[in-house]
Parts: structure tokens; C-alpha cells; sequence
């Protein structure tokens, strides 16, 4: 059951008579910029939250005019054009974005979300396999493409009843299917946020990692030696109280600080043998495809924020939100990690980001 806090913008497809329950997950990617550009982003969603939408697009347009290829200011503009109605405009931005920046799952998420509110179920399709494939752990994508499939299903049940009402078998599946849409579904609120799309919050530009306290599995945040290793940012809160909820932090941040170090032993080593990849892709191939990610970027940093733990018994759930760069790449979201006890060791089992 898809859950109601990340609703795919309903009342655009409400206005189109199609309600629907699919998730967007609107998040800021972007490049690391300069704090000077901070303001600039700032700027941008004040005035998107005030509803301010043309003068939100005139300055972010301003923006770009010097700075064309920034991803950030460019999903934040075509955050805009989808609030403000100019829904061709940003099926252009988002799809330009996707040519530039293959690699970024959020945008192809958005489109989804576009062609959704037109009925064109095929199209959102695409988008999000596209999504799920450059990120098989991208949760919220997974959960869209299901909606998808239910939509479609829909409508195909509704026309097999069109070209055969005696067909007892369609209407039971038919009715099963809108259930799923409807207001008052379990886990729904009724109501829905009267926005078609929540204003994007931009990223802060990239500031110093905060100072990580020494521990055994991750060193000290200070400035960094090179710039091709990038600190971990410690855990905001809260803070591990148990002995076990100490040590499956300490394999957390081990496992991001080898991500950062591009330390590829230490990073697959914290992936248990009963780790099950994202995806249908083998542990195998999801490994080769790990190794050439990390190994092809210059410089990688990680930090984790709001680590929320929960021990029972050999198992653990590590949920934070995690703030990931590459070269001049930034893109902040939330994870989810599943870890059990194998000997005096903690290893990863299960991840999922969204």
C-alpha cells in the first residue's frame, strides 16, 4: 500500500479525473557549488514557498543564463514550471537534465510524475525503469513503477470489460485495482497537499565536513590530506546507547569511510554473503558494477546525518540520511541500511535508498 506522506502529485491527475497514489520524491541534486551560491538557491525556494513562481523562475533563469549546465537550479526550475502549470516546459527540463546527467534517478522520477498527470501510464513507465536502473535501491521509483502497473492494469481491465461485459472474471480484479486509488485507502490520509508538486528545498552548497569524535572504524573528520578522500560526517542524532548499537555505528561509518577512501576491499567486505543486490542483478555483477562506479570518480565524499538504529538481537536497521558527492556531483537521500551479526562482525544484507 502506498503510503500517503509522499503522494504523487494527486491533484493534477484528480483534475484530470484519474486519481492516483504514486510517491515523488522530490530532492535537490546538484553540483557542489561554492558557498557564495548558496543565497542563490535560498533565494530561489524562498520565493517558492511564498508562491512567488515568476519571480522564482525569473531569478533561477537569471541564474542559469551564467551558470547553464548547474543541475540543482535546474531541477529547482523545473520544480517551478510544474507548479506553476507549464507542464511542457518541464517534461523539457527534467528530460534535458536526464541527457546531461544519466546517472541522476531523481529527475527520470519527476518526469514519471509529469506523464503520469496525462495519462500517458507507458511513458512514466520508461521514466522510472530508467530511474531503477541507474539506482536499483531507489525505493520510492520501485514503489511508482508499481502504481504504474496498477494504473495500466487498469485501464486494461476496463477495456477488456468494454469489449466483453459477460466476462465475470475482469470486474472483481477491476474493483480490487480501484481500491487501491481510492481516498479513504488504508494507510491514507483523506485529504491530499492541494500543491501539485511540494516546492523543492535546495541543497546547501557544499560546506566543510563537521568534525567526526575519533572511533575504531572511522578516523577523525579533519581537513582532508587529498582531496580524492573525503571525510564522514558524524551522526547529528541520536546517539548509540547501547554496547550493540555502538558497534553496528561504528560498522555503518566503517563502511562509509571505505566508500570515501574508494578502500573497495573495505567497502565490499561490510556486504554480508547473504546480501541480496538491488534489482534482479547478481552479487557478482552488482559487485564489477560497484567497483567501476567508485573506482572512476576522482574524489568521493559521504556524509551521514540523523542515524536512527535499531538493534534486535543479531539483527539491525540503520536509517539516516546520507549526503553523497563525486568529483561535482551532490546528491542528498534517505537510506536504509539492514545489517545482522556474523561472528564479532556487522555486516550489510539488505539496502534501499528513498
Amino acid at each position: 500500500m502506498v503510503r500517503s506522506s509522499m503522494s504523487f502529485i494527486a491533484t493534477v491527475l484528480a483534475r484530470s479525473g484519474i486519481g492516483t497514489t504514486l510517491r515523488l520524491l522530490c530532492v535537490a541534486v546538484a553540483l557542489s557549488a561554492a558557498v557564495a551560491h548558496a543565497d542563490d538557491y535560498s533565494d530561489v525556494n524562498i520565493l517558492v514557498r511564498a508562491g512567488k513562481l515568476t519571480e522564482a523562475l525569473a531569478k533561477a533563469e537569471q541564474y542559469l543564463a551564467g551558470k547553464p549546465r548547474d543541475p540543482q537550479m535546474r531541477f529547482i526550475k523545473g520544480v517551478i514550471q510544474t507548479d506553476a502549470g507549464k507542464t511542457a516546459d518541464a517534461i523539457n527540463t527534467f528530460t534535458q537534465i536526464t541527457r546531461d546527467y544519466p546517472e541522476l534517478p531523481e529527475p527520470y522520477n519527476n518526469l514519471a510524475v509529469l506523464y503520469a498527470g496525462q495519462s500517458q501510464f507507458d511513458k512514466a513507465r520508461a521514466a522510472l525503469e530508467m530511474a531503477i536502473r541507474t539506482n536499483p535501491s531507489y525505493a520510492t521509483a520501485h514503489e511508482n513503477l508499481g502504481d504504474v502497473y496498477a494504473k495500466l492494469a487498469s485501464q486494461a481491465y476496463s477495456k477488456a470489460l468494454q469489449l466483453d461485459g459477460s466476462n465475470t472474471g475482469v470486474q472483481p480484479k477491476l474493483a480490487l485495482i480501484r481500491t487501491l486509488f481510492a481516498p479513504d485507502a488504508k494507510g491514507q490520509k483523506p485529504s491530499v497537499n492541494p500543491q501539485p508538486l511540494a516546492p523543492v528545498a535546495a541543497a546547501p552548497a557544499a560546506k566543510a565536513p563537521a568534525a567526526t569524535p575519533p572511533t575504531t572504524a572511522a578516523p577523525a573528520a579533519a581537513p582532508p590530506v587529498s582531496p580524492a578522500v573525503a571525510p564522514v560526517a558524524g551522526s547529528a542524532a541520536p546517539v548509540a546507547s547501547s554496547g550493540a548499537e555502538k558497534e553496528v555505528v561504528a560498522a555503518v561509518r566503517s563502511w562509509a569511510s571505505a566508500w570515501a577512501a574508494k578502500d573497495m576491499a573495505g567497502y565490499l567486505g561490510s556486504y554480508g554473503k547473504e546480501f541480496d543486490p538491488p534489482g534482479s542483478v547478481g552479487r557478482k555483477e552488482w559487485e564489477e558494477d560497484r567497483r567501476n562506479r567508485i573506482m572512476g570518480k576522482s574524489s568521493i565524499s559521504i556524509k551521514l546525518n540523523n542515524l536512527a538504529v535499531s538493534v534486535n538481537g543479531s539483527k539491525a536497521v540503520v536509517k539516516f540520511k546520507q549526503a553523497y558527492s563525486a568529483d561535482a556531483l551532490n546528491v542528498s537521500s534517505r537510506k536504509t541500511l539492514e545489517l545482522v551479526k556474523a561472528g564479532k562482525r556487522w555486516v550489510i544484507i539488505r539496502e534501499s535508498t528513498g
